[in-house]
């Protein structure tokens, strides 16, 4: 599977050819700090001074970097296909074998780094429900009013969450309408492309 990297992208990385394999080993150090820790301005700047350029266009260099690295590992590609996506880029071959280095020597600790920010979201255990139906009050003798309770059991964090909701019918039946269209619409080739590529 080939990066298919946008025009922004592209313009980000065609930076790196103009400095020497020594300062985009140290760009790649850096894109892997700011995964860790985040973005740092002090080096940015420190680096555009070195270089004679100004900090965006260093900044620019290390998030295209960044993007590259961890889409990549992400993707989990090949080397032949990493070689492949950064070829379409028009790099020199010692800048291409860099890169790659700097992607198989990364790619592990990266995949750790992106797994540890993924946020930790609640799952399902169980379901209770039941219908109730109001047929008389004091006031009004011959009334229907139903209501559906459910109580939703949710595993979070190694414990069980329960929550309580009480809805109409109608309102249920439209909840249910809108949930089923979103699982028609993740059968589509466009959901199914974008959620190949969250994973």
């Amino acid at each position: 599977m080939l990066l298919d990297l946008s025009e922004e992208h592209r313009e980000h990385l065609a930076f790196l050819p103009q400095v020497d394999s020594a300062v985009v080993a140290e760009f790649g150090r850096i894109a892997v700090e700011f995964l860790r820790r985040g973005s740092n301005p002090k080096i940015y700047e420190g680096a555009a001074r070195k270089l004679n350029v100004s900090s965006d266009t260093v900044q620019h260099g290390v998030e295209g970097l960044t993007y590259l690295l961890t889409e990549s590992s992400k993707l989990m590609i090949s080397e032949l296909d990493f070689q492949d996506s950064v070829f379409v880029l028009g790099f020199s071959e010692e800048l291409n074998k860099l890169l790659l280095q700097l992607y198989l020597d990364n790619r592990k600790e990266i995949r750790t780094i992106l797994s540890e920010l993924a946020p930790d979201l609640p799952s399902y255990h169980s379901l209770e429900w039941r219908l109730d139906v109001q047929l008389a009050s004091r006031s009004l003798r011959q009334q229907i009013k139903p209501a559906v309770t459910i109580k939703l059991h949710l595993n979070h964090n190694g414990g069980l969450n329960t929550s309580i909701l009480q809805t109409d019918p109608a309102t249920l039946l439209h909840l249910v309408q809108q949930l089923e269209q979103a699982l028609e619409e993740m059968k589509t080739n466009h959901c199914r492309r974008v959620v190949r590529n969250i994973k």
